[in-house]
């Protein structure tokens, strides 16, 4: 059986042909409520804790076979959703999952704009491993530009051949960069190349996402990111029709040995097909925080509205879709404890 071939009990072959990604938007949004109640209360750990409680009690729900490939940590570091976990009710289809029940935590935290809760499901074995390796150098275009760059090239080059992929000038072009001390050196190119620049403070994958989308005002994204986002955004931007490019980003030499170790090897460069070889992925996120790409959870005086971004890559669809939850019900069937005093965590 190859990577990508799914087996039933008779022998045949079968696919995820459900669009797992429209149950997956029920997780997220789970999530995204649950992580929305400690927004600006400042403690990290409540708001990640309830996001984590909340999706892993409704993936439970969910009818698949699934296996945490990107998760929160290791089974002694982190309690639920580690990697390597089974999910799911345990039928058929049997996926690779990777989660982020927040990706922008301190956001969340502290108040600040931007942060989702995403997950991606594809066929089993076809989701890249990182391995000890916690950092990727990435790069991430739209539809236009695929093809036009190269992870190797400079900086400048590549903004180069996104103008003429876009029939415009570099300095008509934004680059989405991670607003962070290792990105002095990457920002002054971008500057001197001529192009503008969006710094975020957090949450690659929404960056990574907009450069696909047209609306968002987004060309380029460029700089290291965590490899776990990196995998979960390469399922997203197969069914967007964008390409991502990474390089494994060692911190050290200590970890770069440690890297290869493990099989991988660091100066390698990693296409959509290495981070997710599958043509039939599903991706979801729910903004938690207002964002560029979408808004955060907002109450009303009779429950909760959601927004989702929802991804099939074999269809190649990409879903905006607005929710409306009676927080009662949610309460009534379990899926998350909302009380009125203030936040709670998932009941399981």
């Amino acid at each position: 059986m190859t990577s990508g071939d799914l087996l039933g009990h008779n022998g045949d072959r079968i696919r995820p042909d459900r669009n797992l990604a429209l149950e997956m938007t029920r997780v997220t949004e789970s999530a995204a409520i649950a992580a929305s109640r400690w927004m600006g209360r400042g403690d990290l750990k409540a708001a990640d804790g309830a996001a984590v409680d909340a999706m892993r009690f409704t993936l439970s729900t969910v009818a698949m076979d699934g296996v945490v490939v990107i998760g929160e940590g290791e089974k002694d570091e982190a309690p639920m959703l580690y990697n390597g976990e089974r999910i799911g009710d345990g039928s058929l289809p049997a996926v690779d999952v990777a989660v982020d029940p927040i990706d922008g935590t301190r956001p969340t935290a502290f108040g600040r704009g931007g942060a989702l809760s995403v997950i991606a499901i594809a066929e089993r074995g076809t989701m890249f491993d990182p391995g000890p390796c916690f950092y990727m150098n990435k790069l991430a275009v739209g539809a236009e530009a695929v093809g036009r760059v190269s992870i190797e090239a400079s900086v400048q080059e590549n903004l180069r051949e996104i103008a003429r992929a876009k029939r415009s000038s570099v300095g008509e072009l934004t680059a989405i960069v991670l607003d962070r001390p290792r990105h002095e050196d990457l920002i002054e190119e971008i500057r001197i190349a001529g192009a503008r620049i969006r710094l975020i403070p957090d949450g690659d994958v929404a960056g990574a996402i907009a450069t696909a989308w047209p609306e968002s005002g987004a060309d380029v994204l460029f700089g290291i990111g965590g490899t776990p986002e990196g995998v979960i955004t390469a399922a997203a931007l197969k069914g967007m029709g964008g390409e991502l490019q990474g390089k494994l980003a060692p911190r050290d030499e200590a970890e770069r040995r440690r890297v290869v170790a493990s099989g991988l090897d660091p100066d390698a460069v990693l296409s959509l097909d290495d981070l997710v070889d599958s043509d039939n992925c599903f991706f979801a996120a729910t903004g938690i925080t207002d964002g560029e790409l979408l808004h955060g959870v907002r109450y009303t005086n009779v429950g909760a509205i959601t927004q989702s971004l929802v991804v099939r890559s074999q269809s190649g669809t990409v879903r905006f879709i607005s929710a409306y939850h009676r927080l009662e019900k949610m309460r009534q069937y379990h899926l998350i404890d909302v009380g009125p005093e203030g936040p709670g965590e998932a009941m399981g």
